[in-house]
C-alpha cells in the first residue's frame, strides 16, 4: 500500500504488542503512484510518530522512514540490516530505556488513546504543505514545531496519564506528581482544565 496510507494507530499498535521497532519503506519523494502524494504525508506521520515516542521516554530510532524503489534489492538489504542493528542495539522495547513493563504499557495506552485527537489536530495544524524532505525536516525540528507539539500534545498526554492514574484510585496532586514525574504546578493546571471539560 501506499505509505500515505501509513497511520499513527498502525506504529503505536505494533509498538503496544511488543514490537521493537517499525520500519516503513516506501517510493522516493517525486516518484508517488498516486496524486496524493503519499510519501510526504509518510513523512509528517513519521516526524510525528518519533516525537510521541520521545515524549514517552523511547528512543526515536526504533521508528524509521526510507526511500526504497523495488529496483532498488541490495539498498533494501542495507537499510534492513541496519535497522535491525539499531533495534538490536537498542535492547528490548522499554527494558532498553529503563521503563517498567507496567509503566511502557500505561505510557503507550495513553498515546494511543490520543490518536484521533492527534489526527484531528495534524490535519488543522501540523499539516504542512511543503515541497521537499529537507523543508519537512526542517519544519519537524524547529522551535516552532516543539512549541505547537507542546501545546497541542504534551498537555494532552499529560491529562490523559492523569486521568488514568486516577481511574485506579484517588491520589492527591502530590501523589501525581510522585507518580508520574509531571511538574505539580502542571498537575494542579491540567486538574482544573480537566474538571472544567467534565472529565
Amino acid at each position: 500500500m501506499c505509505t500515505g496510507r501509513v497511520d499513527l494507530s498502525f506504529i503505536f499498535r505494533a509498538f503496544s504488542k511488543g514490537k521493537d521497532g517499525v520500519f516503513i519503506g516506501g517510493c522516493w519523494p517525486g516518484e508517488c503512484h498516486y496524486i496524493t502524494e503519499g510519501n510526504f504525508s509518510a513523512l509528517s506521520t513519521k516526524h510525528i510518530a518519533g516525537k510521541l515516542l520521545e515524549m514517552i521516554g523511547l528512543n526515536p530510532e526504533r521508528l524509521r522512514l526510507e526511500w526504497i524503489s523495488a529496483s532498488e534489492g541490495s539498498r533494501y538489504a542495507e537499510v534492513m540490516n541496519d535497522f535491525s542493528k539499531t533495534v538490536r542495539e537498542s535492547g528490548a522495547l522499554g527494558a532498553g530505556e529503563g521503563i517498567d513493563p507496567e509503566e511502557l504499557k500505561a505510557r503507550l495506552d495513553a498515546v494511543e488513546q490520543l490518536i484521533p485527537y492527534i489526527r484531528l489536530v495534524e490535519r488543522v495544524r501540523l499539516r504542512i504543505p511543503l515541497k521537499s524532505v529537507e523543508e519537512y525536516d526542517e519544519f519537524f525540528t524547529s522551535p516552532a514545531f516543539d512549541k505547537l507539539f507542546k501545546e497541542t500534545v504534551v498537555d494532552k498526554y499529560e491529562i490523559s496519564r492523569i486521568m488514568g492514574l486516577l481511574r485506579e484510585k484517588a491520589c492527591t496532586p502530590g501523589e501525581i506528581t510522585k507518580s508520574l514525574g509531571i511538574n505539580q504546578s502542571d498537575v494542579s493546571r491540567h486538574l482544573n482544565l480537566a474538571a472544567r471539560q467534565g472529565l
